[in-house]
């Protein structure tokens, strides 16, 4: 999900908190725009938290470790130490519930309040839905 061709977020010249600094304000509001609306599934949830966590991988490195004396990866609670913030998932479900509070205080009057609150009414045909909308190839 997150392709990020700039391999100088990931290398040795820059500093960690620089490195955390620009995941923050240019990566994560790119991958993050829109998604008060999307509708997540436990396998997309899945995939944002893997590229999150390869994409923190990449930007921390190795980590030596004293007893086998070889480099490895860092795990995932690894990762949650050095990473303060919240993981990806928890900060898309606390956007859409902002969304919805949002939404909830508009007047009866608008639109998107009575799309969030309101109640169809009647039945639906019997049979195939017919097509409302003409697709442009």
């Amino acid at each position: 999900m997150i392709s990020f061709s700039a391999e100088f977020l990931f290398s040795s010249l820059l500093p960690k908190n620089l490195k955390i600094k620009i995941y923050n304000t240019i990566i994560l509001p790119v991958v993050l725009y829109g998604c008060q609306i999307w509708s997540l599934t436990l396998r997309k949830e899945r995939r944002l938290r893997v590229s999150e966590n390869s994409v923190l991988r990449r930007t921390f490195g190795l980590k030596g470790d004293e007893v086998i004396r070889e480099w490895r990866k860092l795990h995932n609670e690894e990762l949650n130490d050095l990473y303060s913030s919240p993981n990806i998932v928890r900060e898309i479900k606390s956007r859409r519930i902002r969304c919805a509070e949002h939404v909830a205080l508009m007047g009866v009057r608008r639109g998107v309040y009575r799309v969030l609150v309101g109640k169809p009414e009647g039945k639906r045909r019997f049979g195939r839905t017919c097509v409302n909308w003409m697709i442009i190839l």
